[in-house]
């Protein structure tokens, strides 16, 4: 599978921004924090993010980042495809010239299983992920650990 970590680290940024939207902007720095993801990484993707029109950026004091749209008309699929990745199970990039500039004996099985990747990440939008339970439990669990760093931060 070429999901690479830039797939995941981007559904995971999202997935945070749609946990966490208020009144206000999340800043990268917030969402680097919580999941652990580096800024300038965050950066390259927001970036992407932003170009594809699933995200809008505030400037200024308290600015950061909110989603452009409602949670529940985001798809996986697109936030994957707007870093430029590819959910591909062929070892060929579906070319089809995987051995001797042919098709494998498996080439077919593998396009498929491409292909039901796909419509699974475009069946699941960003509200339902944030409306599972195991995400909210992970989600507070990341936000006390932010609350207790400060905390800790500020009592030395």
């Amino acid at each position: 599978m070429k999901l690479t970590t830039k797939g995941r680290y981007a559904v995971t940024a999202m997935l945070d921004l749609a946990l966490h939207t208020g009144e206000n902007p999340v800043s990268l720095a917030e969402i680097s924090e919580r999941q652990d993801i580096s800024l300038s990484y965050l950066e390259q993707l927001f970036a992407k993010l932003r170009k594809a029109g699933l995200v809008v950026s505030m400037r200024g004091p308290g600015g950061g980042y909110q989603l452009n749209g409602a949670p529940e008309n985001i798809v996986v699929a697109d936030i994957i495809s707007a870093v430029d990745e590819h959910v591909d199970a062929t070892r060929c990039g579906g070319l089809g010239d995987c051995q001797d500039n042919k098709r494998c004996l498996t080439h077919d099985l593998w396009m498929d299983l491409s292909n039901q990747i796909r419509m699974f990440l475009s069946e699941i939008t960003l509200a339902d992920m944030t409306s599972r339970l195991d995400v909210r439990e992970t989600a507070d669990r990341q936000s006390r650990k932010r609350i207790d760093f400060i905390s800790h931060s500020h009592s030395h």
